[in-house]
């Protein structure tokens, strides 16, 4: 299995409640049950405030190489991220486990 991890960071002057934000909050909330390579998937607001932290995470797992592969390709999946690319930066890890 692999591990794919997501922390997203709202650029300056972005809040939560900004309605692109929100879009972007649930496109990603709704891959879940969209995508049969997805074998874990939960996605939430950090509740933390710390001035390191990032704003949302995505933690989700795949079966293997080629699964994340289709995943990352997946239409649904380049949809969403598109929406963030207005709005947020981010760092992604991939590992196995």
């Amino acid at each position: 299995m692999i591990r794919h991890l997501v922390l997203f960071k709202l650029n300056d002057g972005v809040e939560r409640d900004d309605p692109r934000v929100v879009a972007g909050a649930e496109a990603f909330r709704a891959l879940g049950g969209k995508i049969p390579e997805l074998r874990f998937w939960e996605c939430a607001w950090n509740i933390t405030d710390r001035p390191i932290a990032y704003d949302f995470a995505i933690n989700s797992a795949v079966e293997d190489e080629e699964a994340l592969k289709r995943y990352v390709e997946h239409p649904d999946h380049q949809a969403a991220a598109g929406q963030w690319r207005e709005f947020a930066t981010w760092v992604i890890a991939d590992y196995p486990f």
